[in-house]
């Protein structure tokens, strides 16, 4: 098992990071919130998932320990590969999901995209008691915190932008454009799809360009 990799980052991509270890670089599979604490140049550390199938090895790279320890305690629950895991922590952070677990928060689960109403009862049923307590109150405030500023899909994105090395003002502007699309994926699933969003945001600067 990989259970980590550091090293300098040698490229980003929205949902890829390679990290150069001992002259190699490493292709991580990453969150947009984890790809948007990163920058091309700067040493970095990443907990890692190695998945093994038949015809890949694919790497899986976390934040921290407790993300990679969640993803891999998702898995547990029948129906969720590796790419369903990453997306449910590309919405919620583990605090969020241990939260929505054991309150039996449906609504949480299905604005995941992949997840749908009779897949969330079932994930809540299986997952129960599985993910251990949340944090604490410290995750309450930080979550009390993001509803009173802006849209936590604007957060992220602009995060996920300037880690790729756009500037602020690219950032912002980027964002506006894909506001639309957003909206109407929040008003037709009831979430917006940062990675989707990332990559239409990208298209819009290279436009611009």
């Amino acid at each position: 098992m990989i259970a980590f990799v550091s090293g300098p980052v040698a490229a980003l991509t929205p949902t890829l990071a390679v990290v150069e270890v001992g002259g190699v670089g490493m292709a991580v599979q990453c969150t947009p919130g984890t790809i948007a604490g990163l920058r091309i140049g700067e040493p970095a550390r990443l907990a890692t998932s190695l998945v093994v199938r038949e015809d890949s090895l694919t790497l899986y790279g976390f934040a921290d320990d407790d993300e990679r320890q969640v993803f891999e305690l998702l898995q547990t629950a029948s129906g969720v590969g590796p790419r369903l895991a990453q997306a449910m922590l590309g919405v919620h952070s583990p605090d969020a999901l241990r939260r929505a677990v054991e309150s039996g928060d449906e609504k949480a689960l299905t604005a995941v995209p992949g997840i749908g109403k009779k897949g969330a009862q079932k994930l809540l049923l299986e997952l129960k008691g599985k993910l251990g307590a949340p944090a604490g109150t410290g995750a309450l405030v930080g979550a009390q915190r993001a509803a009173a500023g802006p849209a936590p899909w604007t957060e992220q994105l602009s995060a996920a932008l300037m880690g790729l090395g756009y500037a602020p003002r690219e950032a912002e502007e980027a964002v506006a454009a894909v506001t639309p699309q957003a909206e109407a994926a929040i008003a037709e699933n009831g979430s917006a799809p940062v990675p989707q969003l990332l990559r239409a945001a990208l298209q819009s600067l290279n436009r611009a360009r």
